[in-house]
């Protein structure tokens, strides 16, 4: 049974190799046309999808899939528009392949630096199926073929999805075989994938600490990390106190289960007085687990004590470790010792401890004054992403279009010899 997996999985990766020198030489507005259609086949196929998109949905309740991540996999009539609208937002950004710098030697050497595809992109990632549309959409409108292994949660609405995908690549006469789908969701067509290296260009894991670590441990294709989020914010001494409670509910709240919501919450001494209560009042509502240090505890009374693990955990949840520190440099020391490189935020009105913040975090998104929701390709500007990078070589931070890049050296001479 793993043989045929594997030979199902290298079936789909020798496809898309094949298709991808094709894609990579679709003019933009073949590229931009096929992003189009698939908008229009999901807006046509919307009650179909949603449909399937309820099988999954009740199989992952059924098999007692925790709420956040059912929020996750939930598609509806108006996400499934949202899709659409993201992509034609996507088709109105500049094509990245093709563009360069040229430069003339004193030998009369001319080279062209330009932006080519990265080839062809593996995508593993869990019970998120608009991952379906933005990753392959990202790879058509970058030149790239993409084989995506989507998790068993969302298998249905996947295969809806994909083949909204190649129906509309095959419209516009570009081969479909450029977007491939794993529809294998047992372990092995993942453990298959990340080895697939020499048809698989670059791996791209979306999903849990727990996915990724076993991508970058397992795979032999190169891997690009992304996703874990184990954000903080930091309420400084001099913060605006308004401003930090409707910052901090909106980093925590607003969607828990994705990787740009905070999972700790850091108060100087001086704030935590009247600052702590009104914030444990305002999270009320969404019924926040608050677990705490000791200097937490004696002001809010009957939460949990929080443990050096909780300090470590992206929970996804409605759940937030709240830890009381001397002073900016604790808060700092805190949070480059716990933080998963992703996106950190400070509330503070002194613009020196908003500076050596930026300077001092390290992390692909530094924040003052502002939530860490932000950290999104499309807040950014930059269309949909892929996913958000949180390590340093090749890409960091939301990874856009020409983070789907590399570089190609054109040289042309005349006989030179050296």
């Amino acid at each position: 049974m793993e043989n045929n997996v594997h030979q199902y999985v290298e079936s789909l990766c020798l496809a898309a190799k094949a298709a991808a020198p094709a894609a990579a030489s679709a003019s933009g507005n073949q590229k931009n046309e096929a992003l189009r259609r698939i908008a229009g086949l999901l807006r046509e196929r919307s009650t179909m999808i949603v449909a399937e998109n309820m099988r999954d949905m009740d199989n992952a309740a059924a098999n007692g899939i925790p709420g956040p991540m059912l929020d996750r996999l939930r598609l509806d009539e108006k996400r499934i528009a949202g899709i659409a609208e993201s992509l034609f937002d996507l088709c109105r950004l500049e094509d990245p392949t093709g563009a360069g710098e040229r430069i003339v030697r004193p030998n009369g050497l001319i080279i062209e630096k330009i932006r080519v595809p990265l080839g062809t992109i593996g995508i593993i990632y869990e019970a998120r199926p608009n991952v379906t549309v933005d990753a392959a959409a990202l790879c058509i409108k970058s030149g790239n073929a993409c084989v995506l292994r989507g998790g068993k949660e969302a298998i249905y609405t996947n295969r809806a999805l994909i083949a909204c995908i190649k129906d509309a690549l095959a419209g516009v006469g570009m081969n479909p075989d450029a977007a491939a789908l794993i529809e294998d969701t047992s372990r092995e067509s993942s453990v298959a994938l990340m080895g697939m290296r020499g048809l698989i260009d670059v791996l791209i894991p979306r999903g849990s600490a727990g996915l990724i670590r076993a991508v970058v441990e397992n795979a032999s294709v190169p891997v690009i990390e992304t996703g874990a989020g184990n954000c903080h914010l930091y309420v400084d001494e001099s913060a605006d106190l308004e401003m930090a409670v409707s910052v901090a509910v909106n980093a925590k709240t607003s969607r828990p289960s994705v990787c740009n919501a905070i999972e700790t919450l850091l108060v100087h001494q001086k704030a935590a007085t009247e600052f702590l209560p009104r914030f444990a009042e305002a999270v009320r509502p969404w019924s926040v687990e608050l677990r705490g240090c000791e200097r937490t505890r004696k002001l809010l009374p009957g939460i949990a004590a929080a443990t050096e693990e909780d300090y470590r955990t992206e929970y996804d949840d409605y759940i937030l470790a709240v830890k009381v520190v001397d002073d900016f440099d604790e808060a700092i020391a805190h949070i480059n010792r716990y933080n998963t490189g992703h996106s950190e935020a400070i509330i503070t009105r002194s613009l020196e401890n908003a500076r050596r913040f930026q300077r001092e975090i390290d992390a692909a998104a530094v924040y003052v004054n502002a939530s860490t929701r932000f950290t999104d390709g499309g807040e950014f500007g930059l269309g949909a992403e892929i996913g958000i990078s949180t390590q340093k070589l090749h890409a960091r931070g939301p990874m856009g279009l020409r983070e789907l890049t590399t570089v190609k050296y054109l040289i042309d001479g005349d006989g030179q010899c050296r």
